[in-house]
């Protein structure tokens, strides 16, 4: 053995062991934080893993295997047409409710199909940060200004980021376009249309199963929450038809999903999360057990489920410890936070988009936070830098990030995060705090 090749294992491992030697386990502060680390991990198992990634598994492996190399990069790759690329990576946010994280199989898919790491990155900012839901409720609690702010920004960001990140690593990109120069279009195995309405049935269900209840009682979001879970069954059923049409599944095993869902809906009615969950096993059970096509798009998805969900959870387990849930502290005392983003300078804002870049934010929770630090001094400026870094980032879809793009990519696309809502957040300061 040599150290020369060892010293960093090795000095992980006294880090680590020194950090909880010398834990100070009895202060009220560190029981908290760990305490809080565990109550978020265990609300984001019970709210997010079911509903948001197991979908998200499912549509990322089945970019993997449905859909060509070739037709990936002749749309998004780094030789696509580059309005039409971005255009659509920009907005796509727009049709996907998700957090940061479980966009990140949807990320991790499209990339190493071969899309552009501009088209990608501008997806990956974009697809958490452009929520139509989550910009409305930003209008009517924060106010017209901050919700228009956010919106043009989210999109303005996603394009920006998109361009610089292709530009930073224009070799690379240059290499990879010569690849898709020299590859050949692979034949379809079924018509577009086909494809769509596949995947736009998967789209469906991620949508609407994690569709959440809006703060009144009455209007089309409170309409479509109450019937959610009866739209997200008829996407269900739109998936079992279009794998018995067009993909060789048998009726017989779509009928016994349907079968398991409905008598887990009947046996326990008040709690969705039981026929989902039923309707998710039986589903994996018979994907997993074919012999063809879609044996390996349970594969592949299975894959990214490896992958991904021990550094997710790993993350949870860190961001809680440190910051808390909403309403809760961890080790960082809340006023900290509260005290250091008043006003609008540039530590402020500054601030603001770090915390905002490394602290867990579920689809339209990042609101009320909002809320309730505005009312506790936070300016304007700082709002809105925390609005556009804290969607799109967290500690847990970082670390995912890097196993996709690599240490230096990664780093690149957090910095330019930070920075482009750092400046945004002293612009709107300046002229609307």
């Amino acid at each position: 053995m040599t150290w020369k090749n060892e010293w960093k294992a090795l000095a992980v491992g006294i880090v680590g062991f020194l950090s909880i030697f010398f834990l100070p386990i009895e202060t009220d502060r560190v029981q908290g934080a760990i305490l809080e680390a565990f109550h978020l991990a265990n609300w984001y198992a019970q709210e997010h893993v079911l509903l948001c990634l197991i979908p998200a598994f499912f549509i990322a492996g089945a970019i993997g295997v449905f859909l060509s190399q070739a037709s990936v990069m002749k749309y998004l790759g780094a030789k696509a047409n580059k309005v039409l690329a971005y255009g659509v990576a920009s907005v796509s946010g727009t049709l996907l409710a998700v957090c940061s994280c479980t966009v990140l199989p949807l990320f991790a898919g499209i990339y190493r199909m071969g899309a552009g790491l501009g088209p990608a990155t501008a997806f990956l900012y974009s697809g958490p940060a452009i929520n139509v839901l989550a910009i409305v409720l930003t209008a009517r609690v924060l106010g017209l200004e901050l919700g228009i702010a956010r919106a043009v920004g989210a999109i303005l960001f996603s394009i920006v980021i998109g361009l610089v990140m292709h530009l930073l690593f224009l070799k690379e990109e240059r290499e990879k376009a010569s690849v898709a120069m020299v590859m050949p279009e692979a034949e379809a195995t079924r018509p577009l249309w086909q494809n769509a309405l596949f995947f736009a049935s998967m789209v469906g269900i991620l949508v609407f199963a994690t569709w959440g209840e809006p703060a009144e009682a009455t209007g089309v979001w409170a309409v479509i929450w109450q019937v959610k879970w009866l739209v997200t069954a008829a996407f269900g059923l739109a998936l079992g038809g279009t794998l018995v049409l067009w993909f060789g599944f048998a009726v017989k095993k779509v009928a016994i999903v349907a079968a398991a869902v409905a008598l887990a809906a009947t046996l326990a009615p008040d709690m969705p999360l039981i026929p989902f969950s039923t309707g998710v096993v039986a589903f994996s059970y018979f994907t997993s057990r074919d012999k063809g096509e879609i044996g390996t798009w349970f594969g592949v998805s299975w894959d990214f489920a490896k992958q991904i969900l021990p550094l997710l959870f790993i993350g949870v387990l860190v961001a809680g410890a440190l910051l808390g849930r909403p309403g809760h502290e961890g080790l960082i005392p809340s006023e900290w936070v509260s005290g250091l983003v008043g006003g609008n300078s540039l530590a402020a804002n500054l601030f603001a988009s770090v915390v905002g870049a490394f602290m867990y934010f579920a689809t339209l929770t990042e609101v009320p936070i909002l809320q309730g630090l505005i009312g506790a001094g936070m300016g304007k400026g700082p709002a809105l830098a925390l609005l556009l870094a804290g969607p799109a980032l967290s500690l847990p879809s970082m670390l995912v990030i890097r196993t996709v793009l690599g240490t230096r990519k990664t780093l690149a696309f957090v910095v330019l995060v930070v920075v482009m809502a750092t400046v945004s957040g002293m612009l709107f300061g300046t002229f609307f705090g």
